[in-house]
């Protein structure tokens, strides 16, 4: 089976509100109020817990590694309590993801978030039957840009993981497709969206509309 591995957070999701408001609780319990907003840091928050407590400790001169590790739990339990107050489906998404199983393809999530919390966001979402595997960060003993993840989420639906494509958003989903030496479709649509095609992917999306072709496409049988 030929499979298509979706990333969460900013490839299916805009995920940034929540994580902002979860950061801010951080930073506000250190004294500092609202450091990040959502209109200027949704990038900041789609990469990652980490990133957004270094962002925003560095803005106010008090980067320390020791707070990072002390907060970072932190902030997951506050996610954790308001997963999705803010957090929508990309258009076209789930309707994408629908069209791609039709026509035989098995369709999985691998995702640098901790695999219980994109376990709840899915749930609370309302989709997390339509994804025949999930993969998170904890799930293996690494993550991506390692390409284990990913071969594991196409192992688990069943296809081969020669036979797979990686739809993402970073740096990081195309370093994770280039290891494991499958094509890698970035979307353009996120807050990062810009920045994409400078990562040289297979192909760049704009609309989840025209993602089933891009799919037949890229994985396309080789012409004997």
């Amino acid at each position: 089976m030929k499979t298509v591995v979706f990333d969460l957070d900013g490839t299916l999701a805009d995920t940034s509100g929540d994580l902002i408001a979860a950061a801010n609780h951080c930073f506000r319990d250190m004294g500092y109020g609202d450091v990040l907003s959502a209109e200027r840091d949704a990038g900041v928050a789609l990469r990652g817990g980490r990133r957004m407590l270094t962002e925003g400790l560095t803005r106010m001169g008090a980067m320390n590694e020791a707070t990072i590790e002390r907060y970072y739990p932190v902030l997951l339990e506050a996610y954790g309590g308001a997963i999705a107050e803010h957090t929508v489906l990309y258009d076209g998404a789930m309707e994408a993801v629908e069209q791609l199983k039709a026509l035989g393809y098995g369709v999985g999530i691998c995702t640098n978030k901790p695999e219980a919390l994109a376990q709840q966001l899915l749930i609370a979402l309302g989709v997390r039957e339509a994804f025949g595997a999930l993969v998170g960060a904890d799930t293996l003993p690494v993550r991506k840009p390692d390409p284990a993840p990913l071969i594991e989420t196409a192992r688990r639906l069943g296809g081969d993981p020669a036979k797979t494509l990686l739809v993402g958003d970073s740096d990081t989903d195309r370093n994770t497709a280039k290891a494991a030496g499958v094509p890698s479709v970035l979307v353009t649509f996120g807050p990062s969206g810009e920045d994409m095609a400078a990562l040289d992917p297979e192909a760049l999306l704009h609309d989840y509309a025209s993602l089933p072709q891009v799919v037949d496409t890229l994985l396309a049988d080789p012409v004997s």
